[in-house]
């Protein structure tokens, strides 16, 4: 990564700058606090979409490897402000306006508390409603 691609990742937050220096704050770690803050909702079944979550499936397959936090989230960061735009997947029965309210709340004060940064948006695209599995059992098909 040139200097140049460092500098343009990074954010001065306000709050940031003192007589002693400077703190910055990486587009990325945004990313991942609105992602462990989106996790911990309870009825969020998943983050991201098809693809991504498939990726992920054969990302757990593999020893050693993570999750990513930062699944389904895609952040804009300015010097004082971020806008978070996240893929969900809710678990059937779960009242989507209530869960989509919890979500912005907790995913703004995580951001704002951890980094400074006022959180301008956060938009949420529900992109699959998990059902809770219901495959018979081999004892159940064959008698």
């Amino acid at each position: 990564m040139t200097t140049a691609e460092k500098s343009a990742a990074l954010v001065v937050a306000p709050g940031l700058v003192t007589e002693q220096g400077t703190t910055t704050i990486a587009d990325v770690v945004v990313q991942k606090i609105a992602g462990l803050a989106t996790r911990d909702v309870p009825g969020v079944h998943a983050l991201g979409g098809g693809a991504a979550r498939a990726l992920g499936a054969l990302r757990d397959r593999i020893p050693g490897a993570s999750a990513s936090a930062g699944q389904g989230v895609a952040v804009e960061v300015g010097e004082k402000q971020a806008a978070v735009d996240l893929e969900l997947v809710v678990e059937y029965g779960v009242a989507i306006a209530d869960l989509a309210r919890r979500v912005r709340r907790d995913v703004t004060d995580a951001i704002e508390r951890m980094t400074g940064l006022e959180v301008v948006e956060v938009n949420i695209a529900v992109t699959d409603v998990h059902l809770a599995d219901e495959e018979p059992t081999a004892s159940d098909r064959v008698r």
